[in-house]
């Protein structure tokens, strides 16, 4: 079972509803869960005993539709967190949103190849068990581009633009690409709350300022 996209809109309205439509599959997901919880039971515990017979101490006629319904939201879920993903790369890098048809762009006519990524932001702490440490980000790692962001993102010695990145990506697989002793690597994490810690990535980002530069 699919979930059915809102009507048409700006990208940005349009995430906002698929987000309001994720907090409603989560809500029945948990709803779901309950009815195996209260059978003191989960989506693999078996439902007949060691001689073939349904088990007396549970009701399989409510767990058995509960379990295939989870699944069916959990799929959903996936889908809905994918397109909220590609869309808000679309509301914050304008780069990926299609030209109008109209709009062509004469052969040998490209664009100049993008220079290195130069650092525009360090790490100053890494907290044990966040996000960031199970990524693998590490003190003094060097930031040359979080999602879409990049050097030229950054007008002021404010990380303004990352914040609001984390917070509108919260539970979504970001990419980070940094510098680690003039090593350049890349690392997948997913911003999330109730890691344990403050924050949804559990480290200290401060702008970054090459002296030669």
């Amino acid at each position: 079972m699919g979930f059915m996209l809102p009507s048409p809109e700006t990208p940005r309205e349009l995430a906002r509803a698929l987000m309001a439509r994720k907090d409603a599959i989560e809500a029945e997901i948990d709803v779901q869960l309950s009815v195996l919880k209260a059978n003191s039971c989960n989506m693999t515990s078996p439902l007949v005993d060691p001689e073939g017979f349904a088990r007396a101490d549970l009701d399989i006629y409510a767990i058995r539709p509960a379990r295939a319904r989870i699944i069916e939201l959990k799929n959903d879920l996936q889908d809905v967190t994918n397109e909220i993903g590609k869309l808000l790369e679309q509301i914050y890098d304008p780069s990926l949103v299609p030209p109008p048809a109209s709009a062509e762009t004469p052969l040998g006519s490209g664009a100049p190849a993008e220079g290195p990524l130069l650092p525009f932001a360090k790490v100053d702490g890494v907290a044990p068990a966040s996000p960031a440490a199970e990524a693998g980000l590490r003190r003094e790692d060097l930031i040359i581009k979080f999602g879409h962001l990049t050097k030229a993102s950054f007008s002021a010695s404010s990380l303004q633009p990352l914040a609001e990145l984390v917070n509108d990506n919260e539970s979504c697989e970001l990419h980070l690409q940094i510098l680690r002793d003039g090593q350049e690597m890349l690392l997948r994490f997913t911003p999330r709350k109730g890691w344990g810690g403050r924050g949804m990535l559990g480290c200290h980002i401060v702008p970054y300022h090459d002296a030669a530069s």
